[in-house]
């Protein structure tokens, strides 16, 4: 929220001390043809743009939450800033647009709330028909896995370093993750990673494949982490390589 703020101020920021500096330099006759010669010409078209191109985008996901702003108010102001005639001064530019900044963060926080309750609901569909599936099982915390490839090699405890291969997706099939995409195996000590992970991959010996469906509250729970949702359901392919004998895992923790 207030990184949303700082870049909606930073227009009224523009206009405001534009105005202030330029309040009794003359009106300059607008110049029909647009010269980029001189890295100066580019560089003063260069401001311009990136500030068009952020109002731009700003203004688009302000209307996608209702909030539906006149371009040619926002033109005007700034034409009127340049030109040392801006109609409202800085204090009430402030004072505007911070009002605007937070009705349009209390609309993104409803708008995320009612995304998270979908995507529970949706989880919580996938997962009683994916239970139904053969093969399936579903553990005592919720946690769902099925028997892909079964290996020979041992089982690793709780506390144990493995190496994995894996892949996640989303319950519509959007991949976020994958060790295969990389071509290089992941690393890293069981009891630190998300819960359904812990739990599920001590099922697997060395050599195994599983596939895992993990509920949100065995995953990332209401954290929204961008390409993952709030409250996802999340499903993994995973293949256990190797469990890190304890004397590797200090070399490696000593070169690192």
């Amino acid at each position: 929220m207030k990184k949303t703020m700082k870049l909606s101020l930073l227009a009224a920021s523009i206009l405001a001390l534009t105005a202030c500096n330029q309040e009794a330099a003359p009106k300059k006759e607008v110049v029909a043809e647009v010269k980029l010669e001189t890295p100066a010409q580019q560089q003063a078209y260069g401001i311009g743009a990136s500030v068009g191109v952020f109002l731009n985008k700003d203004l688009a996901d302000k209307n996608k939450l209702g909030f539906a702003l006149e371009q040619e108010l926002l033109i005007q102001g700034f034409r009127d800033a340049l030109a040392g005639n801006s109609k409202l001064d800085e204090a009430k530019i402030k004072e505007v647009l911070t009002e605007l900044d937070k009705s349009v963060n209390a609309k993104k926080t409803e708008a995320a709330k009612v995304a998270a309750e979908a995507s529970k609901a949706d989880g919580i569909k996938f997962l009683a028909e994916n239970s139904k599936l053969e093969g399936v099982t579903t553990t005592e915390s919720g946690l769902q896995y099925q028997v892909l490839t079964t290996g020979k090699g041992t089982k690793p405890a709780e506390t144990d370093i493995v190496k994995v291969h894996y892949k996640g997706t989303l319950i519509d099939g959007t991949e976020f993750d994958s060790s295969y995409s990389r071509n290089e195996p992941a690393t890293f000590p069981l009891n630190r990673v998300i819960k359904g992970w812990t739990e599920g991959v001590q099922l697997m010996n060395v050599g195994s494949k599983f596939k895992f469906t993990i509920p949100s509250e065995l995953a990332y729970g209401e954290r929204d982490l961008g390409k993952i949702p709030a409250n996802s359901t999340l499903v993994f392919e995973v293949e256990l390589l190797e469990i890190e004998q304890p004397e590797a895992a200090k070399e490696v923790s000593a070169s690192e």
